[in-house]
C-alpha cells in the first residue's frame, strides 16, 4: 500500500494506491493522524482511485478519520469510488456520513 499526501485550502489531501486491509489498515490510519495533527488541517480528502482491494478495516478507518474530523468542526470527502469499493460502501451506509465526489477537483469547490 502507497501513501501520499498533498494540501490545500486547510485540507488534506490524501491518494491510497494498493490494498485496504487488516494487514496495513493501521499503518495506513497512523501516517494519515501524524500529518492530519502536525499540520492542523480542518478536512481530510481520500482518493481512492487506486484502491483496488479494501475489506472492513477500510470500513474502519474511514470512520475513524469521519469522526476525528466531525468532532474538530471539518468534514471527510472521498473520491475517485471504483465500482466495488463502492458496493462495500454503500452496504456500510457511509454514503449517509461522507461526501463522495468524482475527484479533488469538485471537493475543492465545495469547501
Amino acid at each position: 500500500m502507497n501513501i501520499k499526501f498533498n494540501n490545500q485550502k486547510n485540507t488534506l489531501f490524501v491518494d491510497l494506491n494498493g490494498e485496504l486491509d487488516h494487514h496495513n489498515a493501521k499503518r495506513i490510519r497512523e501516517k494519515i493522524d501524524s500529518e492530519f495533527d502536525e499540520n492542523g488541517y480542518k478536512n481530510i480528502s481520500i482518493n481512492l482511485k487506486g484502491l483496488n482491494f479494501m475489506d472492513s478495516s477500510g470500513i474502519g478507518l474511514i470512520m475513524g478519520r469521519y469522526k476525528l474530523v466531525n468532532e474538530l468542526g471539518g468534514r471527510l470527502f472521498l473520491t475517485n469510488v471504483n465500482f466495488r469499493v463502492n458496493k462495500i460502501l454503500d452496504m456500510s451506509g457511509i454514503h449517509k456520513l461522507v461526501d463522495i465526489y468524482e475527484n479533488n477537483e469538485d471537493v475543492l469547490k465545495h469547501l
